[in-house]
């Protein structure tokens, strides 16, 4: 009989390999990227790029002969330097007050008529047919190209001839008009992933657009109207184009207040400073409040 022959040890290892799945390059790469080197790199990149904040809110805190004299760092080394005088004496500016209010005055109305307006175009735009509706919306998305710096000059003029150039309502009509396009677009694709059947039974319960409207859709695209209003709340707050061109020069917005003080004082960096922090308070505040409906807006539809 015959016995069967061994195959060498090279040849066994070589069809053992054959078995065993070999890492690819792609895999060996995000295996890597996943590391806590990687982890350790982006917390610095982070901790670089807050670094010119962090210097900006530390210098808040300093006489202005410290400022002059040293670079905020040194702060470290003697830390009782710091002080709040900058803070009350920019409260005391009742320029920087009045303004911070002007801002409050723009923001809010803003904010408002686009989430009214913006939401009932954009349930209009998802569940209720009239003729041309899709041209209408492709010529909504259309606007979202136009700059803002090309309309400046004729609804300027446009203004001026209504009355209300250098105005608190035409700085809310000009930023509403604009925010718009965005606010459509963005609500009509979130409610159009509402299921049909939910308005469909609400419907046969009786239930009229308009409570459809308030009573189904707006509930349900909670997420993505509070993250709207943030966009829209962030961008009118810090704009200054626009205040530039449209506000009332004797009581601007804070962001325009500041550059006349800037322009008034030269680069006193212990009244910009606190100013800028002190006009920070309020977004920082709508953020962190609404940071969970935030996030759930922009993940809305990506789960669908």
């Amino acid at each position: 009989m015959s016995t069967p022959a061994t195959k060498p040890p090279a040849t066994a290892d070589a069809d053992a390999g054959k078995g065993a799945p070999r890492s690819s390059v792609a895999s060996r790469l995000v295996s890597l990227l996943s590391g806590t080197a990687v982890r350790v790199v982006l917390v610095v990149l982070a901790l670089l790029w807050l670094m010119p904040t962090a210097g900006l809110l530390i210098s808040s805190f300093r006489e202005p002969r410290d400022m002059s004299s040293s670079g905020w760092w040194t702060v470290f080394t003697d830390p009782g330097s710091l002080t709040g005088a900058n803070y009350s004496r920019i409260l005391e500016n009742d320029a920087i007050t009045g303004s911070l209010w002007t801002t409050v005055v723009i923001t809010v109305p803003a904010t408002l008529l686009v989430l009214i307006l913006g939401a009932a175009a954009a349930y209009a735009f998802a569940w209720m047919d009239f003729p041309g509706r899709d041209w209408w919306f492709i010529g909504v998305v259309a606007l979202l190209v136009v700059p803002i710096q090309v309309a400046l000059i004729p609804v300027a003029r446009l203004f001026n001839t209504l009355g209300i150039f250098e105005t608190t309502i035409g700085v809310v009509l000009f930023h509403s008009a604009f925010g718009l396009p965005f606010a459509i677009f963005l609500l009509r694709n979130f409610f159009a992933e509402i299921p049909r059947e939910l308005l469909e039974a609400a419907r046969l319960d009786g239930a009229g657009e308009f409570r459809l409207f308030t009573r189904v859709v707006l509930p349900l695209g909670g997420p993505a109207i509070a993250a709207l209003a943030i966009f829209q709340f962030m961008w009118v707050w810090n704009d200054m184009l626009v205040a530039l061109v449209f506000a009332d020069p004797s009581t601007p917005p804070m962001t325009v207040a500041l550059q006349q003080q800037m322009r008034q004082f030269d680069a006193n960096i212990d009244v910009l400073a606190p100013g800028a922090f002190l006009s920070m308070l309020v977004p920082l505040a709508i953020f962190f409040a609404f940071q969970k409906q935030f996030v759930a807006g922009m993940m809305g539809g990506a789960v669908k």
